[in-house]
């Protein structure tokens, strides 16, 4: 970065919060499944990168795995913190995704276009816990549930 570059917008609050390890519960498409996450900063802390690891509860060999990576965008005084996500999962370069979103009182939402829809992600930190929610919106705006976690801070190994 040159000298006079301007410094990069730093991850909102609201995605920093997520910092640490977590876990927890939550169905996904209808299935139980088991979920961890480790956070923290990555590219020198203009960003943070979530490494999310599950598995179905009925399967253990069953296993998912995706790289989310959040940043700020720069904005207009008055308007809600700007957010740049990249989602690469273990579906390969075809599961992956650059998405957008913005933050709320309480947490933030990206959503990550796939063809005619797109996959709304939101989440909530409160101290000690986290809620996660992925939506499927279509062209006609209707969402239809596909993912939700529950989880707890825990100490990272």
């Amino acid at each position: 970065m040159a000298a006079e570059d301007p410094p990069p917008t730093p991850p909102p609050a609201q995605v920093k919060a997520l910092a640490g390890c977590w876990s927890g519960k939550g169905t996904v498409m209808g299935k139980p499944v088991a979920i961890t996450l480790e956070a923290g900063p990555a590219a020198g802390g203009a960003m943070l990168l979530v490494e999310a690891g599950s598995h179905a509860e009925a399967d253990p060999a069953d296993v998912y795995a995706a790289h989310l990576l959040f940043g700020g965008r720069a904005v207009r005084d008055g308007e809600p913190a700007s957010i740049v996500g990249f989602w690469a999962d273990s579906f390969g370069g075809d599961g992956a995704s650059m998405g957008r979103g913005a933050s709320t009182a309480d947490g933030f939402e990206v959503a990550y276009p796939y063809g005619d829809a797109a996959f709304v992600n939101r989440w909530t930190v409160a101290q000690d816990k986290v809620a996660w929610s992925i939506v499927m919106r279509g062209v006609s705006g209707k969402e239809q549930d596909f993912a939700r976690y529950a989880l707890v801070r825990t100490a990272c190994k």
